[in-house]
């Protein structure tokens, strides 16, 4: 299935794309894709219910956040190694883990902010795994028995931000506007292998990331099952996997990064396009 959410932000209601493309109204069965909504049970409830009979979604809302109440939103960085060669770093030993806050979170077609003071505003495409069960502990042939499925993200990120200043990176990765995720959850049953997706990016229609998570370094059962050694996973969380060569930072002979009029378009295989305009930080 590809769920999704549809209306004005804060106000969004949750929806199914049908066989033909049309979104249908799920509010009647299901609160909102969240929590314990996005169980394998939920998700069989769902899924067991003739679409055509579900009411149609007329004209062309706003796709928000294709997951609501997010609890906690965690990051891989360099998971490709030919992304962290471009940037200058080494293959990590062991996953490198940071979060990004979740109100960065937005819709697949909203606008990006690019924030005050900044200069090196860049995009990362990347495969989100999206949990369905809590996971604590949990062994790597068990881990994607805790995905409920899965979506594109666009983990925005302001490199000064994130490198350049004192501390984390956390603070180059969370502001407004910087974790668009959908425009749809997939679900686990309808993406056969994770580590067999293309994914790309464009700025301004130039490709610049043209990759496949079969590249990643540590794969998707293999970062559930890392992850739930340190934190529980709960229903909601969401967890972007890494990103591809050919981000802003990484283009020779000199970077390129975003600024405000700009169009940024990016899609992983089979989870949806995001499409978006770059404009300068609302107060």
């Amino acid at each position: 299935m590809k769920l999704l959410r549809y209306g004005e932000a804060g106000q969004e209601r949750p929806a199914l794309l049908d066989g033909s493309g049309a979104l249908r109204d799920i509010g009647a069965l299901v609160p909102d894709l969240s929590g314990e909504n996005l169980s394998d049970g939920a998700l069989r409830r769902l899924a067991s219910v003739d679409p055509s009979t579900l009411p149609r979604v007329e004209g062309s809302p706003r796709i928000g956040p294709c997951v609501a109440g997010v609890g906690k939103f965690i990051c891989i960085g360099l998971n490709y190694a030919d992304h962290a060669a471009e940037t200058g770093k080494s293959v990590p030993p062991e996953p490198v883990v940071f979060m990004k806050a979740t109100s960065a979170i937005c819709g697949p077609d909203d606008p990006i902010e690019i924030p005050r003071g900044s200069a090196k505003a860049d995009w990362e495409v990347e495969l989100g795994i999206v949990i369905g069960k809590r996971a604590k502990y949990v062994t790597e042939p068990e881990a994607l028995t805790h995905v409920a499925g899965y979506c594109t993200i666009n983990d925005v990120s302001e490199r000064a931000f994130q490198s350049e200043m004192q501390g984390q990176w956390t603070k180059g990765k969370s502001h407004d506007t910087f974790g668009p995720i959908g425009p749809w959850l997939v679900t686990r049953d309808a993406v056969p292998d994770p580590q067999d997706l293309k994914l790309w990016c464009e700025v301004d229609g130039h490709r610049y990331q043209d990759g496949s998570t079969r590249t990643m370094v540590y794969g998707v059962a293999f970062l559930v099952a890392y992850l739930s050694r340190f934190m529980t996973l709960e229903p909601g969380d969401i967890i972007a996997t890494g990103t591809p060569p050919g981000v802003g930072l990484g283009i020779k002979p000199a970077p390129v990064f975003l600024r405000a009029g700009q169009r940024v378009r990016l899609e992983v295989e089979g989870l949806g396009l995001q499409d978006h305009r770059t404009i300068a930080a609302r107060d």
